[in-house]
């Protein structure tokens, strides 16, 4: 009986479960090969300013946060997941070397936005084949295994982009070249998936009839907009950390570091706030945003700077796994999905915003007034989300909603 257990709580594992788990571990190390690297490529490599910095990321982050909830009402509306997912993944695997051969940088421009554009385009039709592959008391599971691919992925990948810079010393722009590869098999494990009749709704969507929803969901974005004013890309943290003195090499560990906390605190931080309710649990994320982004202004020991980077990704890993799932409180079953997608949006707007605001900043103030401006924010989120958004247990908010 106890040799037969392990092989029965494992029963609900799928062939496409598996697979799509894959697609999401190399596109991963496909994508954080590259992101410690390109604010460091930008400005070394092709002599950008840190305005341009943030331009490139703001924009990449808005495009792929936009597109992700379009995608989600074209997966549904054509009931076409497979063919969708694999343009997404194709699209984000050539970009990349398209990136690592500009000369200047909007050719940078250009490949960054193509690149989130199929990473936005495949997330929610990835998402419904996932959700369609087992039955309904397995999704949970279903998708905590790809979201085991997704964040291994973000921390084996730029382990491997130090490997290569150190150990074979290959030239910054081949790292944007081989990271081809591992983008290449996210695709093919994809193309491996077999497309069930099944149909599930996407997770992200974005309906258009904005009456539909009610005023405490529009309050919570308006909280979100707040606090997302002065969220400027992490670029800047990679560049500060750099900038104090550490190597590429070193810079690059780091953010792996970052990304190890925040994949480890992201399903505690989810149960935490199924348990006791979102709201504290998003007023801890904000806190911890602001107690790094303080540090950030003001420390100039690479230690320091490091164990705070790590100390972020708490804050990383917080924010994603409970913001989305707060936004589906304030509304009806029907609307989740279109929920999630409007918050996306409001997410990748505000972050273009703030990325164009801290870019300025780094140029013709000084580096640390972009934390400093971030954390000023931080404050005015916080305030926002004690003073607009009332204490109540989700079980209040879904029968309120309902």
């Amino acid at each position: 009986m106890t040799a037969a257990t392990p092989r029965k709580n494992f029963a609900w594992i799928s062939r496409n479960t598996v697979l799509l788990a894959l697609a999401s571990l190399f596109a991963d190390i496909s994508t954080e090969m590259l992101y410690p690297v390109l604010p460091i490529f930008l400005t070394q490599t092709l002599h950008a300013s840190g305005g341009v910095v943030g331009l490139i990321d703001g924009i990449a982050q808005a495009t792929q946060n936009i597109v992700q909830g379009l995608s989600g009402w074209l997966s549904d509306r054509l009931q076409k997941r497979k063919s969708i997912a694999l343009a997404g993944y194709l699209l984000a695997a050539v970009a990349k070397p398209l990136t690592g051969a500009a000369t200047i940088w909007p050719v940078v421009l250009g490949a960054r936005f193509v690149e989130r554009l199929g990473t936005g385009f495949r997330s929610a039709p990835r998402d419904a084949l996932i959700a369609s592959s087992v039955a309904e008391c397995h999704r949970g599971k279903a998708f905590g295994l790809e979201g085991i691919g997704d964040n291994f992925g973000a921390f084996l990948g730029p382990l491997l982009a130090v490997l290569l810079l150190t150990a074979l010393q290959v030239d910054i722009r081949w790292i944007f070249y081989l990271a081809f590869v591992p983008g290449l098999l996210a695709f093919l494990m994809v193309a491996l998936v077999r497309e069930q009749p099944l149909a599930v709704a996407a997770k992200a969507t974005i309906d258009v009839n904005l009456r539909r929803f009610p005023r405490a969901y529009w309050t919570y974005l308006l909280v979100i907009a707040l606090f997302g004013v002065g969220n400027s890309s992490n670029a800047f943290l990679i560049l500060q950390t750099q900038d104090i003195g550490a190597s590429l090499e070193t810079t690059v560990l780091i953010y792996a570091g970052f990304n190890l906390v925040a994949a480890l605190i992201s399903y505690p931080a989810g149960s935490l706030a199924d348990r006791f309710g979102r709201k504290g649990v998003l007023l801890a994320s904000f806190i911890i945003f602001l107690i790094a982004y303080s540090g950030f202004a003001a420390i100039r020991n690479i230690y320091l700077i490091g164990l705070l980077f790590a100390f972020y990704g708490l804050y990383q890993g917080i924010f994603r796994s409970v913001g989305k799932a707060f936004a589906s409180d304030f509304v009806p079953q029907p609307l989740r999905a279109s929920s999630i997608g409007w918050y996306s949006s409001t997410v990748g707007l505000l972050e273009l915003v703030a990325s164009l605001v801290a870019g300025q900043l780094w140029d013709h103030v000084s580096h640390e007034a972009v934390f400093i401006y971030g954390a000023i924010f931080a404050v005015v989120g916080c305030v926002g989300l004690l003073a607009l958004i009332p204490w109540q247990t989700d079980r209040d908010r879904a029968s309120t909603a309902s």
